[in-house]
């Protein structure tokens, strides 16, 4: 999830009430242009395209880590240039409808014939399509930094950016968040063919915050459809993910109630349950606009903040958690920090606990222990702990 989101909430949202609620802006742009669906015929996981992007060197990147937008800034040596190729390919929208999404494959250069893992990085929210991984290949980007360490790196833009842009994004909704994942894994084994690229058949998956939410949901996909990835997979690094969608709106409450009184009576899910429609259609119109800053380019569907206001926790446990109805067959190292207000913590623990009752062998939790805890102070360490993680089993880097 975003910057915190009922810290930008309460204020706003108590003096645009008392105003008016029609009064308040939506959060998405209604008239933006679709792109063009999917070639007909064409298969989810089929290659469409590939282009390269840029080459950077080892010594650019290790540059790059001393930057201060860097999210790994120490503790990460890059010991292998890295060539970047944006792709597209075939995956499906919200409704499960063909379309075109698009991804960046970002590759070591090893001596010829050397063989890689593959790593799925699944990208943190962004409300900005430039931010998206074909869009912004830069030597201080994630995807960079953990090709240069010797992985063959995929990273899907997500519906809703790159060449999917102007759909609308399926936010914490796990069928079309998984879909866009296995899609462009199945896309980068035909590029990989291709292109002559190795890999050791190890994969590994990775992603913080939204990005944490999206590794398990695909990692849920690959061991529970029987995809043929389930054969190569060896461990998931999920970091400050909403998993419980449940959990994690029920303490976004708890923190507005303990905020102010009367506005956490005003957002309980039974009350709002049994509002008129119009209250409701206003009240997720604010919390959007709360959510997604004004010059937002992206558009988001937020279908679990209206299935949480109708107290629909059948359909959000069907839908949109990510936790429920598997027990994971290979290692889950989640990550999380204590004081996290904007994915709170419960979601991490309820996680934990809901994959070990179901029977997951192989799965802990490691708190952050960088000072305050916070969602984005913590995500240097994240890194850290994912490469030391993946570390342990990976081959050949």
């Amino acid at each position: 999830m975003s910057t915190p989101f009922l810290r930008r909430l309460v204020m706003p949202a108590t003096l645009c009430l008392a105003a008016a609620l029609s009064a308040c802006g939506g959060g998405g742009d209604d008239d933006a242009t679709p792109p063009p669906p999917a070639p007909p015929g064409q298969a989810s996981g089929s290659l469409l395209s590939s282009a390269p992007v840029n080459t950077w060197s080892a010594e650019q990147i290790a540059q790059a880590l001393s930057d201060p937008d860097s999210k790994v800034q120490s503790g990460v040596t890059p010991r292998y240039a890295v060539r970047s190729h944006r792709v597209t390919y075939v995956s499906s929208d919200k409704h499960g409808q063909p379309v075109t999404a698009s991804g960046l494959i970002s590759v070591p250069l090893k001596p010829p014939g050397a063989r890689s893992p593959v790593l799925s990085y699944q990208h943190a929210t962004t409300f900005h399509d430039d931010q998206a991984p074909s869009n912004k290949v830069e030597a201080v980007e994630p995807p960079i930094v953990l090709a240069s360490l010797g992985y063959i790196v995929l990273s899907a833009d997500y519906v809703g950016f790159g060449a999917a842009k102007g759909l609308e994004h399926p936010y914490l909704t796990a069928a079309p968040s998984a879909a866009v994942v296995l899609d462009l894994l199945h896309a980068g084994q035909t590029w990989r063919q291709q292109q002559a690229v190795a890999d050791n058949g190890q994969l590994f998956l990775a992603g913080y915050s939204e990005g944490g939410y999206v590794t398990l949901a695909a990692q849920r996909a690959i061991e529970t459809t029987g995809d043929a990835l389930r054969q190569q997979l060896q461990a998931s690094v999920p970091g400050a993910g909403p998993y419980d969608v449940q959990a994690t709106l029920d303490a976004q409450v708890e923190a507005v109630r303990a905020y102010n009184s009367t506005l956490g009576k005003l957002f309980e899910p039974h009350r709002l349950s049994q509002a008129p429609e119009w209250v409701r259609n206003e009240l997720r119109r604010l919390l959007l606009r709360q959510m997604v800053p004004d010059d937002a380019d992206v558009r988001y569907q937020t279908l679990f903040l209206d299935r949480y206001m109708a107290d629909d926790q059948a359909a959000i446990a069907a839908e949109h958690s990510v936790h429920l109805g598997w027990a994971p067959a290979v290692p889950v190292y989640l990550f999380h920090g204590r004081d996290d207000r904007t994915v709170p913590y419960a979601a991490a623990t309820s996680a934990l606990n809901t994959l070990r009752a179901a029977g997951a062998r192989d799965i802990s939790l490691t708190d952050c222990t960088t000072p305050d805890y916070g969602h984005l102070k913590c995500v240097p360490e994240y890194f850290r702990f994912a490469v030391e993680r993946m570390g342990r089993l990976a081959r050949d880097l």
